[in-house]
């Protein structure tokens, strides 16, 4: 199990690998600032995708980061 900071350090990495510095902070700054329910958000994420396309992209994921 990786320690709290180093945690916090890839998900800051992987955030902003994927929206950009000034997105990640903002969407860190949506997260502390609102209230919010973690397991309520994730629990109804991927409420509006169809479970054929859910696997797919998992699969699809998977597959590269084995490469």
């Amino acid at each position: 199990m990786r320690t709290d900071t180093v945690l916090r350090c890839d998900g800051m990495r992987i955030l902003a690998e994927h929206l950009g510095i000034v997105e990640a902070e903002r969407f860190v700054t949506l997260i502390r600032r609102e209230p919010f329910d973690y397991t309520e958000w994730r629990q109804n994420l991927f409420n509006d995708v169809p479970l054929e396309k859910f696997l797919e992209d998992a699969k699809h994921y998977s597959e590269n980061l084995v490469q």
